[in-house]
C-alpha cells in the first residue's frame, strides 16, 4: 500500500531503551503519531489503558485476530501484542506520519504489507549493559530476566533485516540519530512527491 504518510517501525530487545527513545522522539517530533498496540499482558506501574497499550483479554485478542483487525500481531514473552490496521491506514491516508513500537516479528510483518516502511532496530552497547538495565528496572524476577536475555540474543540476530541500526549507549546521541533518520526519510524524493504534489507539478516534476 502506498499512502502519503510515512511509517516508522522501531524494534529492540527488552531493556535496550526503545520506549524511552520513542517518548523522547515524540516530544521532538509532534508530527509523529504513535500507534498504541493491543496486548493481553497486565499493566505495569503507572501504565494506563489507551495510553501505553490497549489492555484486552486473550479471548478479545483472539476475536480481533479472527476479524483480521491487526496489521501485525505476535506472542512476546508469553503475552500477545497487536497493531490496529485501520488506525494506521486512516492516518497514513491523511498524510500523517505514524510510529510503531513493536517486536522484530511484527516489524517484518509490517514490511510485508508496507514495502516503504522504515525499520529501525535499537541495540544495547553490550549484553552486560542490557542485563544491568533489566536489573535496574526492577520489574522482573531473576528467571524472567534470564529468559529476556536469552530472547535478546535471538532478537539481536535479526538486526541485519532492518534499514537502520542505533546503538543506545549514550541516550542523547541515540536520540539524535533517530531524529535524523526521521528527517531523512521525510526528504526522500518519493516522500516529497506524495506530500507536495502541487509544488512538484508546478516545477514540472510530475
Amino acid at each position: 500500500m502506498d499512502y502519503p504518510g510515512n511509517l516508522f517501525v522501531m524494534a529492540a530487545p527488552s531493556g535496550a531503551g526503545k520506549s524511552s527513545l520513542t517518548a523522547a522522539l515524540l516530544q521532538r517530533e509532534p508530527g509523529l503519531a504513535l500507534s498504541v498496540s493491543y496486548t493481553t499482558r497486565t499493566p505495569r506501574g503507572n501504565e494506563e489503558d489507551g495510553r501505553e497499550y490497549h489492555f484486552v483479554s486473550r479471548n478479545d485478542f483472539d476475536a480481533m485476530i479472527e476479524a483480521n483487525e491487526f496489521l501485525e500481531w505476535a506472542e512476546v514473552h508469553g503475552n500477545m501484542y497487536g497493531t490496529s490496521a485501520r488506525w494506521i491506514e486512516e492516518r497514513m491516508r491523511r498524510g500523517e506520519d505514524v510510529l510503531l513500537e513493536i517486536d522484530w516479528k511484527g516489524a517484518l510483518q509490517v514490511r510485508g504489507r508496507f514495502a516503504n516502511a522504515t525499520l529501525v532496530f535499537v541495540l544495547p552497547p553490550s549484553f552486560d549493559e542490557l542485563k544491568a538495565r533489566l536489573l535496574l528496572r526492577g520489574e522482573d524476577s531473576p528467571e524472567a530476566i534470564r529468559q529476556r536475555l536469552a530472547n535478546a540474543r535471538e532478537e539481536i540476530a535479526k538486526a541485519p533485516l532492518f534499514d537502520y541500526v542505533i546503538i543506545n549507549d549514550h541516550f542523547d546521541e541515540a536520540l539524535s540519530a533517530l531524529t535524523h533518520i526521521v528527517a531523512a526519510q521525510r526528504c526522500r524524493y518519493t516522500t516529497m512527491e506524495k506530500a507536495h504534489p502541487g509544488v512538484m507539478a508546478a516545477l514540472g516534476l510530475k
